[in-house]
């Protein structure tokens, strides 16, 4: 069973349909003994870093989501499930994020000729053999929603990059922690290649 976290944010039934299309048994909760029981996890998300950590507090899912972590389960964050997992964003100043991965979310740069927030498709530079891009084909392009992006202190748990105003670590992968600051589950056949590989870990 697949769980995904619900903590009121955004794009969770768009995820749950893209796992039941590859087949899968999946259960939206905040139950903390479903979601320490499930084979993997899933922590989606669209909107506010400090409005998201408010609620992950609110719920108690903070301790529940390092115990997933700790154990093992494969994990996997999109979007602003990425962001969370770091230490801190610029949208949010002094509010502390998950801390499971180190780094910092900052905002993305104004430049000309480009609208923020970096909406629509950019293609991936691949790096580190991200085990979520086993089969796809290079520079594939993939749908982004985002105003804020992630620098990580750790260069080699990045698996793909972009370029929009800067660069842009894309995409994590550290143990059985995975994150995409894209969205697989709107990136059509490219996207479900990437959620059928987090499956099949």
């Amino acid at each position: 069973m697949i769980a995904i976290i619900d903590y009121d944010a955004g794009n969770i039934k768009s995820v749950e349909k893209a796992m039941i299309r590859l087949g899968q048994d999946v259960c939206i909760t905040r139950d903390k003994e479903r979601i320490l029981t499930a084979d993997k996890v899933i922590l989606p998300g669209v909107g506010a870093f400090g409005d998201a950590m408010g609620k992950i507090h609110q719920y108690g899912l903070e301790p529940v989501i390092h115990e997933v972590v700790e154990r093992g389960t494969p994990f996997l964050g999109i979007c602003l499930g990425l962001q969370l997992l770091f230490e801190r964003s610029d949208e949010t100043p002094g509010v502390e994020g998950l801390g499971i991965l180190k780094g910092e979310i900052l905002r993305i740069p104004d430049s000309p000729g480009l609208k923020i927030p970096h909406m629509g498709w950019n293609s991936l530079d691949f790096q580190n053999d991200g085990r979520l891009f086993k089969n796809l084909p290079e520079h594939p392009y993939v749908y982004f929603v985002h105003s804020y992006y992630l620098k990580a202190a750790e260069e080699d748990i990045v698996t793909a990059t972009t370029e929009y105003s800067t660069h842009i670590h894309a995409s994590v992968e550290k143990s059985n922690v995975f994150a995409c600051q894209f969205h697989p589950e709107k990136s059509s056949d490219i996207g479900l290649q990437i959620l059928k590989n987090f499956v099949e870990l």
